[in-house]
């Protein structure tokens, strides 16, 4: 069994929540909240930025980054979703109202005939 060893999201997945989160985080705090190298989120975000799902924006010798928020995520099960959308769900800008949640439902104390 491979428990830990995968996530829902890739590494790119990762680095646009950590870049959503904090548009001004260094490449270096990127790469420690994520677990991987710097030189690894540096290819990322050049990945991110040239596919248009990542501006950068030079502010005196730092970056400053903004999720491109129109663009639609790539596969095809799911690229009707806006990347704004999915970035909702995982890096809320912090002034938005919590999604209401429907109760859980309580497993049946039942046992199986």
């Amino acid at each position: 069994m491979t428990a830990g060893r995968w996530t829902f999201l890739s590494n790119h997945g990762h680095v646009l929540v950590a870049l959503a989160r904090d548009p001004d985080a260094r490449t270096r705090d990127v790469a420690e909240s994520v677990g991987i190298t710097e030189r690894a989120v540096q290819q990322i975000v050049h990945d991110l930025v040239e596919e248009g799902y990542l501006e950068r924006t030079k502010v005196g010798r730092r970056n400053h980054y903004k999720v491109v928020r129109r663009a639609h995520l790539r596969h095809q099960q799911v690229s009707r979703i806006t990347l704004g959308r999915f970035m909702d769900l995982l890096a809320p800008p912090p002034d938005a109202t919590p999604v209401a949640r429907s109760p859980q439902r309580r497993p049946s104390s039942r046992t199986p005939s």
